[in-house]
């Protein structure tokens, strides 16, 4: 079990509040730190979820802070929670690179050493912090989407998939789509998971489609600016494997827009907007 929530802070925002708190995570074996954003409505009762997943070299503060959702999502009623993007703290593995160790979980439980002790964040995400946010905060589980930016995106999308029937809404911007076919995800996926590569596919979210994994529809934007659209986004694999599956994709090009917070922020309307219509059908 979980240990006690500690509050860092609390705001006042949009009407509702912005939270961070902290509690003795079980499953990463340290203190896990996360954002949670209350509309006004839920002083009125239960509100439904969207789940926002950072991307590499984030914590929980990122999106919190940078990517503008909190208005749109007080408008719709909507609750927000922000992970963070892996374990933390002095005895917790660590790289020297970006892409690798701490902020940088890829929303994978680790099998391999020095990572596996710690690094099982999609436990945390998909298990864990939802029991501890049900716990105490009014939120109707029910009723959860989830959306991302980068590897966040990864991660919504393959915990969507890896999840079926949990996110009644699914998005992401500039995601990871193929894991598996870019450097970025090599690396992860091999430190995390080990060298035989078919272990990868569960990860991987043109592989789960691929091998039969399926979602009502998906909703990605994607900057034409990206500096990694090509080396490390490709989201063209997605589309193609969304259409030999017959999952409804609408992927949205994005003129001129980069992979930074501005284009999140540009764009977290739409994708606050296109939770709401699912989550409070």
């Amino acid at each position: 079990m979980a240990g006690k929530l500690q509050k860092v802070s609390e705001s006042a925002c949009f009407g509702g509040v912005q939270g961070v708190y902290t509690f003795a995570s079980d499953t990463c074996a340290c203190d896990m730190t996360f954002g949670l954003y209350l509309p006004p409505q839920a002083k009125d009762g239960s509100v439904p979820v969207l789940w926002y997943l950072s991307g590499l070299t984030c914590t929980h503060e990122n999106a919190m802070v940078k990517a503008g959702a909190q208005g749109w999502a007080a408008r719709h009623g909507l609750a927000l929670v922000f992970p963070d993007t892996s374990p933390r703290g002095q005895e917790v593995a660590d790289d020297a690179a970006y892409d690798l160790g701490q902020g940088a979980g890829f929303y994978v439980d680790a099998t391999q050493d020095p990572w596996a002790a710690h690094y099982r964040m999609e436990t945390h995400v998909a298990r864990e912090l939802p029991d501890v946010v049900a716990a105490h905060f009014p939120l109707d589980m029910d009723r959860q989407g989830i959306t991302g930016h980068s590897m966040g995106g990864h991660g919504a999308l393959t915990l969507a998939l890896r999840n079926p029937g949990r996110y009644r809404s699914v998005s992401a911007f500039a995601p990871i789509t193929a894991p598996g076919r870019v450097a970025w995800g090599q690396k992860a996926l091999r430190a995390y998971l080990g060298g035989d590569e078919t272990a990868w596919r569960a990860h991987d979210t043109v592989a789960l489609i691929e091998d039969g994994h399926r979602l009502d529809e998906i909703l990605v934007d994607q900057g034409t600016a990206d500096q990694f659209l090509d080396s490390g986004l490709k989201p063209e694999l997605l589309a193609e494997a969304c259409r030999k599956a017959g999952i409804p994709l609408t992927l949205t090009l994005r003129e001129g827009y980069d992979h930074s917070y501005f284009f999140v922020a540009t764009f977290m309307e739409a994708h606050v907007a296109w939770a709401a219509g699912r989550l409070k059908a």
